[in-house]
């Protein structure tokens, strides 16, 4: 028992000094925080892994100067998984580090942001990818340490680098999704805080995984659909190319209604509005049957929220002003009274 009371407490020294450095490190980095973006990344990510791999030290150190005991080999072994285990969830933070201080440069909160966007984007899902992998090649490596699992190991490995073997499994629904996952962030068909159209419903992409897309909706709901779906179904994207678009405010008015009237109405509605970009500003009849014709206005503007706002303002202009200045032009039904034949011949 003696002799094993210095190696305790060699650990225990390690431990507790290794923790003390830690914190001071840490301490420094959040005043640095205050400066620097680097040093808050640094800290968040790297201060539980840093702790994992003094307490792993001090298991070390204790059990390299510890008497010769039965149990040694197999507390050799779990420090060896613990190892792998440190050292994957090292390289993790390592990742995520490296993402945290290269995103900041693409702001997402700027009119034209598509370029930040489709980087978003892909730098999400890269991470994921890296994760998952980081979590096979560990799983793989520890399966390696056992003699018995040798070749399941050296299999989990070789399939994290073989691409035909997870073409294999691509029929089942999990591997198909990655994989769907995968070819919308590289093929840009869908980004991060894109303006899209599902299933008759209007919203914002906001969150892109491996196996799902979450939808924002405009009434705050979230619309989660597998990955798949934008490979296999047809939808909308408002903001692919770029977030400026174009909108329609459509009128059933009388046949009486005077169009260049209305027209210079429109020009003047949008020139004053600071929602309009300045691109379209267009008054056409589109349909003439019936009791009504159908005016169509054109307007643009830079996002689809802003055209929302600026589609409403137009119209809420257009009614009052055909209502103030041209009521006879409201939509109406005419009716002719034709007599009784047998009347009017008495």
């Amino acid at each position: 028992m003696s002799d094993a009371l210095l190696p305790i407490g060699l650990g225990l020294v390690t431990v507790v000094a290794g923790f003390a450095v830690l914190h001071v490190l840490h301490l420094v980095l959040r005043r640095a925080a205050t400066r620097t973006h680097v040093a808050a990344v640094v800290a968040h990510h790297a201060r539980r892994p840093a702790h994992l791999a003094v307490v792993l030290l001090a298991c070390h150190l204790t059990l390299t100067n510890l008497p010769d005991a039965a149990w040694h080999d197999t507390a050799r072994h779990v420090l060896v998984l613990a190892d792998i285990g440190a050292m994957a969830w090292g390289a993790g933070a390592a990742l995520m580090i490296i993402m945290d201080l290269a995103l900041p440069r693409y702001r997402t909160d700027v009119r034209d942001n598509r370029q930040a966007r489709r980087v978003h984007t892909q730098a999400s899902v890269i991470r994921r990818i890296g994760i998952a992998a980081l979590a096979v090649v560990a799983v793989g490596a520890m399966l390696l340490t056992f003699p018995s699992f040798r070749a399941a190991g050296a299999s989990v490995l070789a399939s994290a680098g073989i691409a035909g073997v997870i073409a294999g499994f691509a029929a089942q629904s999990l591997l198909s999704n990655v994989i769907a996952g995968m070819q919308i962030v590289f093929s840009e068909a869908i980004h991060l805080d894109d303006v899209v159209v599902v299933e008759e419903e209007w919203g914002r992409v906001e969150e892109i995984t491996l196996t799902y897309v979450v939808v924002r909706l405009w009434d705050d709901r979230r619309l989660v659909l597998p990955t798949s779906y934008f490979l296999s179904k047809p939808f909308e994207n408002w903001t692919r190319t770029e977030a400026a678009v174009i909108g329609t405010v459509e009128l059933d008015l009388d046949w009486s209604v005077p169009v260049e009237a209305l027209r210079a109405e429109l020009e003047l509605a949008v020139k004053e509005n600071e929602r309009w970009d300045g691109r379209s500003c267009t008054l056409q009849v589109t349909a003439a049957t019936g009791s009504f014709v159908r005016a169509r206005a054109l307007v643009s503007a830079a996002d689809a929220p802003t055209l929302w706002d600026l589609r409403c303002d137009v119209r809420e202009r257009l009614v009052e002003w055909i209502r103030d200045n041209h009521p006879g032009a409201l939509p109406r039904v005419r009716a002719e009274v034709i007599p009784d034949v047998g009347q009017v011949e008495r």
